[in-house]
């Protein structure tokens, strides 16, 4: 079943001052969590009352304690039937260049961890990842993908540049 209304979701990756490192959760501490045991940026559900940009930066604070400052959209992904019974997923990916504070060691979903970005093929994280992943660090123009899921499984992808 799939349902008529995407979920809006963002997700952020938290670069470090000299770009060599970006923030993770690895998801850690519930075992029933789909994404337990993979490594994802931060990010969810953009609530009702607030637009994209003010969700991620929200999200951030939640789920890391820093305050982000320069947060550059880098693309979206439209993830159809990866939810739960079918759901889609409509994701704007944002790249976070400069924030203030001291990340903390995590939350109830998982444990925060800054990771080489040239080492993240070696940690796990879904292996779609791999695809855009690369996308958030580089200098071209955003990208926009497609990637439908069935039965927890990735279909296809496909993307354009803008």
């Amino acid at each position: 079943m799939t349902s008529l209304m995407p979920v809006v979701a963002t997700l952020a990756y938290v670069v470090s001052p000299d770009r060599r490192r970006v923030l993770l959760i690895h998801r850690d501490k519930r075992p029933g969590d789909i994404h337990f045991g993979k490594h994802l940026g931060l990010g969810g559900r953009v609530e009702r009352d607030e637009d994209v940009v003010s969700g991620v930066v929200r999200e951030i604070a939640e789920e890391s304690g820093l305050v982000a400052r320069d947060v550059v959209l880098r693309g979206t992904v439209s993830w159809t039937g990866f939810g739960k019974g079918g759901q889609d997923w409509f994701c704007f990916v944002f790249r976070v260049d400069s924030f203030e504070g001291e990340a903390h060691g995590g939350n109830d979903e998982g444990t925060l961890v800054w990771t080489g970005v040239d080492e993240l093929d070696s940690v796990p994280m879904w292996e779609s990842d791999a695809l855009w992943l690369p996308m958030v660090f580089d200098d071209e123009p955003p990208f926009h993908g497609y990637m439908p899921y069935r039965d927890g499984e990735m279909v296809s992808w496909s993307f354009s540049r803008a």
